[in-house]
């Protein structure tokens, strides 16, 4: 029987001390809130619904809710934290200035404007427009990313516009687009209740989406079986019937070889691929002589477990296949997305009831912040900046002469390469911060050291707004209207909760003064967010991420209205393709044919052993926000190097040793944590934390030639013993095994 959502009762008792609930003696203005506001979490793509409680204009607490239809009141441990970022005493509230030498000053919003301004004129007078370049993040709301995509484009003039997403689900959007003409989920989370069998590669969903385990096991309350591919037996894992631990790299060798599989054993959906796919054929001839064998020994998975895992994909009559960055943080991203697009072809489903095929969006805005027009190629709509008669639509709508739209820029990490080959002298970045979530990251900060003039507008000081010239204090989540796109495809509204504390603006206002500074101020006459949804819902008209029938008042009638909605009277797509009409020219899905290719950076003599890294479940991203919430912290403080028994032995390392690992880019020294949930060839690292604790100074600048994604999940390393101890194990004399 299916699982029921959590009571009150239950939330209460488990999250009271959080809530305050029942109401204790002591803790001022807590007992008798001034209103609760119904909004969302600002963290990964799932935007679970909460309601946040608010005193004398501070964010005091949360409670569920419960109506919400995606978390229904359920949140991960950072959803219960996230309000206490609100009052944090390391809020940005006043303009910054540096002062060579002397640190930043405080200095009035006219100032730290006009210098920002007059840098941007003269870099760009001396240099070109494109020598001015701006860096964005997908935790912006749509209006805000949109905006963003505006602005730089209409008042910097500039090519050079990418954003954090670059680091994410780029390599998704452009094979999904590749295949279906369209980048989303194919269906609601609802549809995996009632799959027969769940793929899940890539993806530690227990961690990074915790809430989204509901629906998993709520389909395995219905009999799913569940086949998790994965380095690490991660906490998914454990309850699944079938783990397949990949060696880091070769995920498109095991699509492949299930591929042939069905194909040698005619479990395949024969009507569907003649009648509403094309390239078939040439999909099945990349993966000749892929076999079990030989798949085998390139992904290091036991040949038995890979034939079980195509006979019960091929076997199913409903399934759903998710994955997320394990997949597509490789400089062969786009491959290994076809790779399982092309499995989901092969059996016919999808556009069916329970039959799913997505990427699970990692960062709180990272479906919505993809289709509007902050990345470099992209105008709003999901369009192709390259393309005439898409440049002709986006610049009728704003104003412009499209020979004055700028075309495709440089994507993030090239443009720090640019920065260091001294091409692009001037940035202004919101809401990212590279040092900590750029590969190379020693590389990426002596990018920021040659720059002549950088400014960002952002909540907290980060590791790269150090760097800056100037900082304009902006604004949280819940210091703005607005909307935002979950990883279901369902825009929803993040609800204004309080002001913006001090001098701090929301970001909106800033991007907008600076526009009318730089002479553009008639292309942004909008007085509200909704003015600026508004405009968006016209730009991304008639485009394969149709908005336009979407309004406010819409998503809160029905608590989120799934896109493409083409027209005011359209309830929203939640299964998308049902009448398998897709959105390529032909409007047939479209098999790509996926070959097998190394990494970009392979183990050898001197460095042997394969680097990985991820996530942890009460840290997210850079850290910028959760490193600074205590109980956060507390949970998991610093970062360590996951180890197998096996592996700690053969370098004669144990349990809390300090190790080092070595590569090619440099070496940095962390505890070990040796565990039996790894495969013996791989350590794992999680890229949460800054400086001599960053992962990212192991990370290779190799990119996908595509999607130009940075290959965060393999590189080379070794890793050596110091003989030195952290932690409660200082005096262990055997090797832990778990």
């Amino acid at each position: 029987m299916a699982r029921l959502p959590v009571s009150a009762e239950k939330l209460i008792e488990e999250f009271g001390p959080h809530l305050n609930y029942p109401p204790k003696e002591g803790y001022a203005g807590r007992d008798e809130p001034d209103k609760e506001v119904k909004t969302h979490c600002c963290f990964c793509g799932m935007q679970c619904g909460m309601k946040l409680l608010v005193k004398d204009n501070k964010v005091v607490g949360f409670e569920p809710w419960m109506e919400f239809p995606y978390n229904q009141g359920r949140l991960c441990p950072k959803g219960v934290e996230r309000y206490l970022q609100n009052n944090h005493p390391d809020r940005l509230i006043h303009p910054l200035q540096r002062e060579e030498g002397k640190g930043f000053k405080n200095v009035s919003w006219n100032s730290a404007m006009e210098k920002t301004v007059s840098e941007i004129k003269r870099i760009q007078q001396q240099y070109g427009n494109d020598a001015f370049a701006m860096l964005s993040g997908v935790s912006l709301s749509n209006e805000k990313s949109y905006l963003v995509g505006k602005f730089a484009r209409v008042a910097l003039k500039t090519a050079n516009l990418d954003y954090n997403g670059r680091l994410c689900m780029v390599s998704a959007g452009a094979g999904n687009k590749k295949a279906f003409g369209l980048d989303r989920i194919s269906n609601s989370f609802e549809d995996l209740e009632r799959a027969e069998v769940i793929i899940v590669t890539g993806a530690n969903v227990s961690e990074t989406f915790p809430t989204l385990t509901h629906w998993i096991w709520r389909a395995r309350d219905y009999g799913a079986k569940l086949i998790v591919v994965d380095p690490r037996m991660i906490p998914l894992a454990r309850t699944a019937d079938l783990h397949l631990p990949v060696r880091p790299g070769t995920d498109s060798a095991l699509y492949g070889a299930m591929l042939k599989y069905l194909a040698d054993h005619d479990m395949l959906d024969h009507d569907f691929i003649d009648n509403h796919t094309s390239g078939f054929q040439e999909a099945l001839d990349a993966v000749q002589g892929y076999t079990l064998e030989w798949a085998e020994q390139v992904t290091g998975i036991e040949k038995a477990k890979i034939e079980l895992a195509a006979q019960w994909w091929g076997k199913a009559s409903t399934s759903f296949l998710l994955h997320a960055r394990g997949i597509e943080h490789h400089t062969k991203g786009v491959d290994n997305v076809l790779g399982c697009i092309n499995l989901v072809l092969a059996t016919g489903r999808i556009g069916k009831p329970y039959c799913g095929y997505g990427t699970i969006t990692g960062q709180g805005n990272g479906q919505g912040g993809r289709e509007h027009g902050h990345k470099c190629d992209q105008l709003p709509g999901n369009r192709d900046i390259t393309n005439p008669e898409h440049r002709k639509i986006v610049s009728d709508i704003w104003g412009i002469n499209e020979k004055d739209l700028p075309g495709k820029g440089l994507t993030a990490y090239e443009l720090i390469e640019a920065i260091h080959r001294g091409e692009v002298k001037g940035l202004i970045s919101i809401c990212f911060n590279p040092i900590v979530s750029l590969p190379n990251n020693n590389f990426v900060r002596e990018a920021f050291e040659k720059l002549e003039f950088y400014a960002c507008i952002d909540f907290f000081m980060n590791e790269t707004s150090r760097h800056a010239d100037i900082i304009f204090p902006g604004s949280l989540q819940e210091e703005e209207e607005g909307t935002v796109t979950s990883a279901e495809g369902r825009v929803i509204r993040v609800r204004k909760v309080v002001d913006c504390p001090g001098e701090a603006r929301p970001d909106t206002s800033i991007i907008l003064e600076l526009a009318d500074r730089l002479g553009a101020g008639d292309k942004f006459k909008f007085e509200t967010s909704e003015d600026i949804f508004n405009e968006l819902r016209v730009a991304s008209r008639g485009s394969t991420a149709d908005y336009y029938g979407i309004t406010y008042k819409k998503i809160e009638d029905n608590m989120g209205i799934f896109w493409p909605c083409p027209t005011l009277d359209h309830p929203g797509t939640k299964r998308l393709w049902e009448d398998k009409k897709f959105c390529t020219p032909d409007q047939k899905a479209h098999f790509n044919p996926v070959k097998y290719r190394e990494p970009g950076e392979v183990t050898d003599e001197e460095y042997p052993v394969v680097m990985t890294t991820g996530r942890v479940v009460s840290q997210y991203l850079s850290g910028t926000q959760t490193r600074r919430i205590g109980k956060l912290v507390d949970n998991f403080p610093e970062p360590k190097v996951e180890i197998h028994p096996q592996l700690a032995k053969k370098y004669n390392i144990r349990q809390d040793e300090i190790i080092r690992v070595v590569t090619r880019r440099g070496s940095a020294e962390f505890p070990a944590n040796i565990v039996e949930t790894i495969r013996t060839d791989t350590i794992f690292l999680p890229y949460h934390w800054p400086g001599r604790k960053s992962a990212n100074q192991f990370t290779t600048g190799n990119l996908d030639p595509i999607s130009k994604i940075p290959e965060f999940k393999v590189c080379a390393c070794r890793v050596e013993g110091t003989g030195v101890f952290a932690g409660p194990s200082t005096d262990s004399k055997a090797y832990a095994s778990t």
